[in-house]
C-alpha cells in the first residue's frame, strides 16, 4: 500500500456525540471552525519545521492534535504522536518522514470530513 493509499478514519461516534451534545447546527458551526484552526496549525507547523524550529513545531504538533481528537481525528493525533517521539528522540530524517506523513492525513482528514459535510452525513 502506497502512504497516499493510506485511508483515513473519522470517528462517528465522537461527531454524533458533538451532534447530540450541541444540536445539528452548532455542531457544524465547531467542525467547520475546528477545520479551519487544523489548517491554520498546520500551516504554521510547516513554517516551525522548515525554519527548523523543533520545539515550536512540537508545540504546534500538540496543538494541531488536541484539536484533532476533539473531532474524531484519532489518526491524526497517532501520527503527532510519531512526530513528537521523532523530534524527542533527535532523529531529523524521522521527523521529515512523519511530519510528511502528518501533513498528507491532516489533508486527507480534512478533506474526509468536509465531504461528509457537504453530502450531510
Amino acid at each position: 500500500m502506497y502512504a497516499s493509499d493510506e485511508p483515513v478514519r473519522v470517528d462517528q461516534q465522537c461527531l454524533t456525540a458533538l451532534v447530540d451534545e450541541l444540536g445539528a447546527d452548532e455542531a457544524g458551526d465547531v467542525l467547520f471552525r475546528a477545520m479551519e484552526e487544523l489548517a491554520v496549525r498546520l500551516s504554521v507547523a510547516d513554517s516551525l519545521y522548515t525554519e527548523g524550529q523543533a520545539d515550536g513545531l512540537k508545540r504546534a504538533v500538540g496543538s494541531l492534535c488536541r484539536i484533532a481528537g476533539q473531532i474524531g481525528l484519532h489518526e491524526v493525533c497517532r501520527v503527532g504522536a510519531d512526530v513528537t517521539g521523532c523530534l524527542d528522540a533527535g532523529d531529523p530524517v524521522a521527523v521529515a518522514a512523519t511530519f510528511a506523513r502528518l501533513q498528507r492525513v491532516c489533508d486527507r482528514s480534512l478533506t474526509a470530513i468536509w465531504d461528509m459535510q457537504t453530502r450531510g452525513t
